[in-house]
């Protein structure tokens, strides 16, 4: 296929910007590398703190396929100084991170005028909405790339064209029907976007962040982290909410292969134990035995959440691997709270049979072990994603954003998952969790089948002729158009 479109894709030239999270940077690099491998000429926009995140994207593409725009990060009086020197956001940032990105239309815009050859299309984040009227302005295409799924944007989208309201402002968990996405999914008021919720409680940003999401609505082209033999039905919703057939379903982005055919490349980052040292534990471990524990990169989990988590593992009796952030001191209700302490003597209880590791760990290699048997997971869509290529079925504990959203795919309509908990201060039932700590890696033949059909479909999507392969084909193409 990469020979097919190469042709097509020679006098490509497009800028990418990405917001600077982990969760959204991570899949639009990995399509960044698609692009670039295909013959599109890329500009990638990155403020200072972000550029070594490239390294494995440029150490896997032609070396002149790929530029980097290097800008400075846009203050703002909400953001700590110190985001700029952080490889991610720190929580509750992403509203005011949205408004200083806005602040680089400007520079973008001189940019652009002095370029000899300036990119024909910008491929920007959803959050980054501001792109559309500078390529407006440009008289060129801006596409829309969600890192969430179907039917995530199709209920984010549902809110910035409709803006549903309480009837009382006062009820959390007044609850909103979204009747025009199939199967009319339903949800408290408390787990809608916060982004949504911070405008209609008239955040002083949500003018700004309101524009951009409208703008979306609007952009040329939508790609989305998704495949359509997962959520065909929403996609189609989609395409007829935005009037045209310009979506294209290009998941599930993944990390490249290694060249030595080994799998996958590890996705770098800091951490206390060496990835060997983590596989080799897990090749002592049974087949399908061990629960891996991991909430994501923004999750911060309470003490009280931590010791019981702690509980359900130990009372679970099953292997497990925790993946744990360092702690941290807190804010909440006016008191100085901890958060992410792993309950003391712990790890000493649980030897043998458990490994925490505090920091960064090499997912996808952990995922696709063949020891690994279950996933608790917060259900970002980087990881249900990287849990369905595995065939690992999960148990679901969405937070917040579109976890919410993935967690009503995952469980209600895939059928792949168990809920076990909702909400990023809910305290589980230690009891309850440890019987479905346990249950996940018996012989849940039900569960561990539907799993095993889903990483099928996910393969064939992503192989040569694959549903997948060919958005990527017909997106190259359209943008020669």
């Amino acid at each position: 296929m990469e020979n097919s479109t190469a042709a097509a894709a020679a006098a490509h030239h497009v800028l990418v910007v990405p917001y600077p999270a982990q969760g959204h940077m991570i899949p639009i690099l990995d399509l960044t590398h698609h692009l670039a491998v295909r013959g599109v000429t890329i500009t990638i926009l990155v403020t200072p703190q972000n550029v070594p995140i490239l390294g494995p994207l440029l150490s896997h593409c032609p070396a002149s396929s790929i530029a980097t725009l290097v800008l400075p990060f846009p203050p703002h009086p909400s953001i700590p100084a110190a985001v700029e020197n952080t490889k991610d956001l720190p929580p509750n940032s992403f509203r005011p991170v949205m408004v200083s990105m806005g602040r680089l239309y400007s520079p973008l815009l001189r940019w652009f005028q002095s370029h000899p050859s300036p990119p024909s299309a910008i491929l920007s984040d959803m959050f980054l909405g501001w792109t559309h009227r500078l390529a407006s302005q440009l008289g060129i295409k801006r596409i829309v790339f969600s890192p969430s799924g179907a039917l995530a944007l199709s209920v984010i989208y549902s809110l910035w064209r409709d803006f549903p309201r309480r009837a009382d402002e006062r009820d959390d968990n007044a609850e909103v029907s979204f009747d025009k996405i199939p199967g009319s999914p339903k949800y408290p008021w408390w787990q809608l976007s916060p982004v949504y919720r911070s405008y209609v409680a008239g955040d002083p940003d949500s003018e700004f962040i309101k524009d951009g999401m409208k703008k979306n609505l609007e952009s040329w082209g939508l790609v989305i982290n998704s495949f359509s033999e997962l959520e065909s039905v929403y996609l189609n919703h989609l395409m007829s909410e935005l009037g045209h057939d310009r979506v294209w379903a290009v998941g599930p982005l993944l990390p490249p292969e290694n060249g030595n055919g080994s799998g996958p490349c590890n996705r770098p980052g800091p951490s206390p134990v060496a990835t060997s040292d983590i596989l080799s534990w897990l090749d002592t471990c049974h087949d399908q035995k061990v629960v891996y524990v991991c909430f994501g990169s923004q999750a911060l989990l309470t003490n009280q959440q931590m010791e019981a988590i702690a509980r359900g593992l130990e009372k679970s009796g099953s292997h497990f691997i925790w993946s744990v952030k360092q702690p941290a001191t807190g804010h909440a209700n006016g008191a100085i709270e901890r958060y992410g302490t792993v309950p003391q003597g712990f790890d000493a209880r649980v030897a043998g049979r458990g490994l925490v590791v505090t920091g960064w760990v090499p997912q996808v290699l952990i995922l696709r072990h063949r020891a690994v048997g279950a996933f608790l997971t917060h259900c970002g869509w980087n990881s249900v994603l990287e849990g369905l290529v595995a065939g690992v079925p999960m148990l679901a504990w969405p937070m917040g954003a579109d976890q919410y959203s993935n967690a009503t795919l995952l469980v209600d309509v895939l059928k792949a998952g168990v809920r076990v908990c909702e909400g990023s201060r809910t305290v589980p039932d230690s009891d309850e969790l440890a019987q479905a700590l346990a249950n996940s890696v018996s012989e849940d033949r039900g569960k561990r089948k539907r799993a095993q059909e889903l990483r099928t479909a996910a393969l064939d999507a992503i192989s040569d002729g694959g549903s997948s392969s060919t958005d990527l084909e017909r997106l190259i193409k359209h943008l020669s158009i």
